[in-house]
This record gives structure tokens, C-alpha cells and sequence, in this order.
């Protein structure tokens, strides 16, 4: 496996209730840069970032086939503790969950989970993850307030510091910025950017516009089928293939 590989998918496919979603999909995902993974709806985007973590496992009918590697791990091993998978991959919804506590809590829930108690080391990890999440200048002064009453913009923030709390490698992002407001989107985004010097982050934007912004490489799928992979400045502005080209200029989807 290439050094600077962090992620690897090797003919996976992915099915639900006997409708396949993925169909032999291989890609390599480069170890600190932003990989999006576009297409239209039921191209097989979210199914893709929720096999690397195996969040499809939760699903009833769900099976996969082929391999996916984490480093030099077997994702579907029979050694590998998804607890700990989880914890190296953590994963952001399209829609904002933060718990109904402060704004403290819900940063710290996960070390809380895996032992960690000393509260000056909880208040280094929240205060950490915050500032990574580009939300600790919004909150540093309402810790203890209610997740809840934060924006929807903050709250998708949140939601970033509590999966970066427990310094995941590997950060999953499922549309994190639909029904966002641009100003919320692009803090979103600039905080992404600072992450990738330490986190590799796949993320299935909102839009292509947003692929095109951030991506260091992109992954077009169509039909649960992977059309075209590369670096982005020249998959989005030369694709190799029509209907990625169709596709990125409005012409379908």
C-alpha cells in the first residue's frame, strides 16, 4: 500500500435489502487533504463514507462485499473493535444532533465515554476542539449554556468539535452544510482547510460548487458507480469522461 495512502477501497460493493448502492468500487484516498465524493441523489455518496466507518452494519438488510483498508487495517476484519474504528473515524451528519446539554458536555461526551475525567483536561480537549471547529470565539463565554439554543450554523459546528474531541484520523462529513447559511458554510469550510494538515477529511458536499472549492481530489459516482477519480483542478474544470463533464457543467443531475 502507497505511504502516503490513509484509506483504501478494494472492489467494495454495498447492498440494501438485495438493491446493490455500491458497485465494486477501488479508490485510494490520500493520507491530510480534503477527497469529495460527488454525485447526484442515490449515486451512493453517503453509503460510501458510512461503509468506511461501518455505520451500514446499523442498518437492517445491509451487506457489503470487497475490502476497505484504514492505514493497514482491514476495516471488516474479524479483529478489528468498531468502537475504536469509530473513534479513529468520526462522521458528521447532514443535519445537525447535538445533545440536549451545554454546549460543554456535548464537546466532551466522547472523552467522558472512553475515561477521561480530569476536568482541566476536559476544558483543554473542549477548548481545542472548539478552536478547530472555528466556534470557540462564538461560545467561550456560554459553555455551560444549552447546545440547543445555538444557531443551526453552530450547532453543525458543534457537532465538528465533538467528533474532533476524540482526535479522530479520519473525518467523515455527509453534506454538513446543507441548509446552511454561506456565512455558516464558508466557516465550515476555512476550518476544513486548517484540518487537513492533521486529519484526512472525505466529505460529500452540499453542492459540485462546493466540491470544486475545497477539494484537493475528488471522486465522481453515478448509479453507485464510481465514474471518474483525480485531482480536483483537473477534474473539474478538464474531466476526463462526458458524463462527469455533463455533470459539473449543469448539464444533468
Amino acid at each position: 500500500m502507497a505511504e502516503s495512502s490513509h484509506i483504501v477501497l478494494r472492489d467494495l460493493r454495498a447492498s440494501f435489502g438485495g438493491v446493490e448502492a455500491l458497485r465494486g468500487i477501488n479508490l485510494t484516498i490520500p493520507r491530510g487533504q480534503i477527497f469529495t465524493v460527488f454525485g447526484p441523489a442515490r449515486s451512493g455518496k453517503t453509503t460510501l463514507l458510512r461503509a468506511i466507518n461501518r455505520m451500514n452494519d446499523l442498518i437492517p438488510g445491509s451487506a457489503h462485499a470487497g475490502q476497505v483498508y484504514l492505514g493497514d487495517q482491514d476495516v471488516y476484519g474479524p479483529s478489528t473493535d468498531v468502537a475504536d474504528l469509530r473513534r479513529r473515524v468520526g462522521m458528521v451528519f447532514a443535519l445537525p444532533s447535538p445533545l440536549p446539554t451545554s454546549v460543554f458536555e456535548n464537546v466532551v461526551y466522547g472523552p467522558r465515554l472512553v475515561g477521561i475525567r480530569d476536568r482541566s483536561r476536559l476544558a483543554e480537549i473542549a477548548e481545542r476542539s472548539l478552536v478547530d471547529a472555528a466556534l470557540w470565539d462564538e461560545v467561550k463565554d456560554r459553555l455551560g449554556s444549552p447546545a440547543l439554543r445555538l444557531s443551526g450554523g453552530q450547532q453543525q459546528r458543534l457537532c465538528i468539535a465533538r467528533a474532533l474531541a476524540l482526535e479522530p484520523e479520519v473525518l467523515l462529513l455527509d453534506e454538513p452544510t446543507s441548509g446552511l447559511d454561506p456565512i455558516s458554510t464558508a466557516k465550515i469550510e476555512e476550518s476544513l482547510r486548517r484540518l487537513k494538515a492533521r486529519v484526512t477529511v472525505l466529505i460529500a458536499p452540499s453542492n459540485v460548487q462546493q466540491a470544486a472549492r475545497i477539494a484537493d481530489r475528488a471522486a465522481f459516482l453515478l448509479m453507485g458507480e464510481l465514474v471518474e477519480e483525480g485531482p480536483a483542478a483537473q477534474l473539474f474544470t478538464n474531466p476526463r469522461d462526458r458524463r462527469t463533464d455533463d455533470y459539473v457543467t449543469g448539464r444533468f443531475g
